[in-house]
């Protein structure tokens, strides 16, 4: 979906970790605590003291799990009312039932600020809808929770008749900050004999409305944000269209943790998969149509296992 791998380099990674965070800090909303009443009646989803019990001692002491996100529906997005809801709320929810602890979910505005919150230390973890590879894991472990893959999105009725990546050599094409999908975007104008009109634009939202609006001609997008969007329009503008024929990078989503910090890793690691084995796992996917792109066993830094493109 959004595979952010800003790749740090060894002597600049600090300083690229303090810039990060310092224009993270200008865009980020407050913290909201997931509310747990409705997965909370999920199968599996219960404190389990024995997991609780392997959290880091600081999480304990405050009782408090701090994890940032990033908007991509329907991974995680605002309501109409203003909360965060989407896959990501309802699993942040459910891991603090079975953990013991609250969870405090920030949006950091941008998912170009999602590594650089964990390396910071600003927040324990990220469940933010990242694609992992292998770059990725040479920095945080990647906690690989569903599938996904990359598609291209248009304006309702296709009007340019995008079929292929080819298509897009000399038309606009929106892409987040700091992405998978962006370098994907980059690496398909570098073979075009007129270059693709690459706009960079920081969150998501802007980027579909760009799309929408007509200042774009297509985006590159994550699978699963883009048939939900196709199903659930919002913004103003004319509709979206995915083309679900296109099925690019077939990879993992994945939350993150620190290196330094496998006790909170192996605790989310069995929390998740306690509710993949209960079933409450595949109702929060099909809650929100993405069944299909469910996993069976939750895995780390697994990105190598998957066909390269």
């Amino acid at each position: 979906m959004k595979n952010v791998q800003t790749i740090l380099k060894t002597g600049i990674a600090t300083a690229l970790v303090t810039l990060m965070t310092l224009s993270a800090h200008a865009a980020e909303g407050a913290a909201e605590k997931m509310e747990a009443a409705d997965v909370a009646k999920l199968p599996g989803v219960a404190l389990t003291k024995k997991l609780a019990d392997g959290l880091p001692a600081s999480i304990k002491a405050s009782g408090v799990l701090k994890v940032a996100t990033d908007l991509t529906p329907p991974i995680s997005f605002h309501d109409d009312d203003g909360k965060l809801v989407g896959i990501d709320a309802d699993l942040a929810a459910a891991l603090g039932v079975i953990l013991g602890v609250d969870v405090q979910m920030t949006d950091v505005g941008a998912g170009a600020a999602i590594v650089p919150a964990i390396l910071s230390k600003r927040f324990d973890m990220t469940i933010s809808g990242i694609n992992d590879d292998v770059e990725l894991e040479k920095q945080v472990d990647v906690i690989d929770y569903m599938y996904d893959a990359t598609t291209i999105m248009t304006i309702k009725d296709n009007p340019l008749d995008i079929k292929s990546m080819d298509d897009l050599c000399g038309k606009k094409v929106a892409v987040p900050v700091g992405t998978f999908q962006g370098r994907m975007v980059e690496a398909a104008s570098a073979k075009c004999k007129t270059p693709i009109d690459i706009m960079a634009i920081p969150k998501m939202p802007d980027v579909l409305q760009a799309v929408r609006t007509g200042r774009a001609d297509a985006t590159v997008n994550g699978y699963a944000t883009s048939v939900y969007t196709t199903e659930h329009q919002t913004g103003n503008g004319k509709g979206l269209q995915a083309l679900p024929d296109i099925r690019l990078a077939v990879g993992y989503l994945g939350m993150l943790t620190a290196k330094d910090n496998p006790e909170l890793r192996d605790a989310v690691v069995a929390a998740l998969q306690q509710m993949v084995d209960s079933g409450a796992y595949e109702t929060i996917m099909k809650k929100w149509s993405l069944g299909p792109l469910a996993v069976k066993t939750v895995k780390v830094n697994d990105a190598a296992s998957m066909p390269a493109e």
